[in-house]
């Protein structure tokens, strides 16, 4: 989850365990891909998640030898930005951990299960902004994470990739790229750790329709 309206106030919506590495490295991730239009571009107001197009991918290394990837979808939240005060910017998502998808159907189950995400039990994660912090291109939102029934203090790190009318709303849309590293121990899902690493990296891709 990232809000930051000038390159800097255009990173407001990823995570990142507090104490994670500077925000240049965070943010040096393997996309090349860019938006349409700047965050000059971004109109002030209140924007809903559009969970069409809204996604966390996580990745852990298996053992070692190869990373392994999932994807969780369907988010909800509210993001509020002022351009002028990109520091003000507040955003709260809740992403379904039901949702869970990799592609084995067997692993998908028992990421559900009890033993991993216990889904039936903690349906929702839900981060909640603090403060933001605008850094040079990209911006670090301080937050709570409540993950599987535990809440954390979390930093958030993200950037700007584009803004506009989306053709098919026809509502004025924001997106955002972030990152977040966490101890998936720290949210007391520790199953065959460290085999399956503790670490594990979300990769955000969120967009917002304004309303």
């Amino acid at each position: 989850m990232r809000t930051v309206l000038t390159t800097a106030f255009a990173a407001t919506l990823a995570l990142s365990c507090a104490g994670a590495a500077p925000l240049a490295a965070q943010m040096a991730m393997p996309d090349q891909l860019h938006g349409n239009g700047s965050p000059t571009d971004v109109a002030a107001g209140t924007y809903a998640v559009e969970p069409n197009h809204t996604q966390v991918t996580f990745s852990v290394s298996h053992m070692g030898i190869s990373p392994f990837a999932g994807t969780f979808s369907g988010g909800s939240g509210i993001l509020t930005v002022d351009p002028a005060k990109p520091d003000s910017a507040t955003v709260t998502v809740t992403i379904p951990t039901r949702s869970v998808q990799t592609t084995s159907s067997k692993l998908t189950e028992e990421l559900n299960s009890a033993d991993w995400l216990d889904t039936a039990k903690y349906p929702d994660a839900v981060f909640k902004s603090t403060a933001v912090h605008t850094r040079g291109p990209g911006a670090m939102i301080e937050g709570m994470l409540t993950l599987h029934g535990v809440t954390k203090p979390v930093a958030l790190y993200a950037r700007f990739f584009g803004a506009g009318t989306n053709p098919m709303s026809k509502k004025a849309s924001v997106g955002f790229l972030g990152r977040i590293t966490i101890k998936r121990s720290d949210f007391g899902v520790t199953k065959y750790v460290p085999m399956v690493s503790d670490d594990t990296v979300l990769i955000v891709n969120a967009a917002f329709e304004k309303q």
